[in-house]
C-alpha cells in the first residue's frame, strides 16, 4: 500500500476512539473515527482498509455491521473489540469472517501486531486477486481453440490426443499451445498447468 493504510475505529465509546487514533497514528496508520455502524457504513467501502468494530453499540450492533459488509461486497478485514462476556459473539463473528477479535481493556502493541498482521494478509488477497484477474483477461483474449487446448494440456492428454479430440493437426495443435502459452507468459508447462488450474479450468491436484 503506496498510501498510509485507513483504519476504521467503530465504537461509542468517544474517549477509547481518541485513544485508539492517537495510538494508530503514533505507528504511521491513519485512523477514520466513527460513532456507531450507520456513520460508519454511510462513509461507503472505499474509506477504509481494515476496521477496527466494537462489538456491542447503540443502534446497530457489531455483527450487524459486519452482515451489512459482507452483502455490499466489502471485503477488508475487521477485527472485533469486545468487553467481558462478549466472546462467545466475537466467535460468531469469526464464523462469519472476521479476521480476529482482542478483549477490552487490550494491550496496545497487541492490537497494533494484530492491525499489522490483518493488513499484510489484506494486501496478499487484494495482490492475488488482480493477478488473477490479469491472467483471467489474458486467458479470455485467447482464441476459442487456443483456450480448449490449454485445457487439454492441463488435464494432461498429449497433443496427438487434442489433435484427435479437435479434428486437427498435432502439428497445429503445438502451435497454438506455444501461441498461448505466449499469450499467457507461461514459461513451460508446469506454469502452464498452475495458471489453468488458478482460473478454475481444471480440478487442483490433490496434494495442491
Amino acid at each position: 500500500m503506496t498510501e498510509s493504510p485507513r483504519i476504521a475505529v467503530v465504537d461509542d465509546n468517544e474517549a477509547l476512539r481518541e485513544s485508539l487514533s492517537w495510538l494508530l497514528e503514533s505507528v504511521g496508520l491513519s485512523p477514520q473515527p466513527y460513532a456507531d455502524g450507520e456513520a460508519f457504513l454511510a462513509a461507503g467501502p472505499e474509506a477504509h482498509d481494515l476496521v477496527l468494530l466494537d462489538v456491542r453499540m447503540p443502534g446497530l450492533s457489531g455483527l450487524q455491521v459486519q452482515q451489512r459488509l459482507g452483502e455490499r461486497g466489502d471485503d477488508a478485514p475487521v477485527i472485533f473489540m469486545t468487553g467481558h462476556g462478549d466472546v462467545p459473539m466475537a466467535v460468531t463473528a469469526l464464523k462469519a469472517g472476521a479476521f480476529d477479535f482482542i478483549e477490552k481493556p487490550f494491550n496496545h502493541q497487541q492490537l497494533i501486531d494484530l492491525v499489522q498482521q490483518a493488513l499484510t494478509e489484506y494486501q496478499r488477497r487484494r495482490h492475488e486477486r488482480a493477478r488473477r484477474e490479469a491472467l483471467q483477461a489474458r486467458f479470455d483474449a485467447l482464441r476459442p481453440k487456443e483456450r480448449q487446448i490449454l485445457v487439454h494440456v492441463a488435464e494432461g492428454m498429449t497433443s496427438r490426443e487434442i489433435a484427435a479430440h479437435l479434428a486437427i493437426s498435432a502439428k497445429t495443435v503445438e502451435i497454438y499451445r506455444l501461441r498461448a502459452m505466449k499469450a499467457l507468459g507461461a514459461a513451460n508447462l508446469a506454469e502452464l498447468v498452475r495458471m489453468v488450474t488458478a482460473l478454475g479450468l481444471v480440478p487442483p491436484l490433490p496434494d495442491a
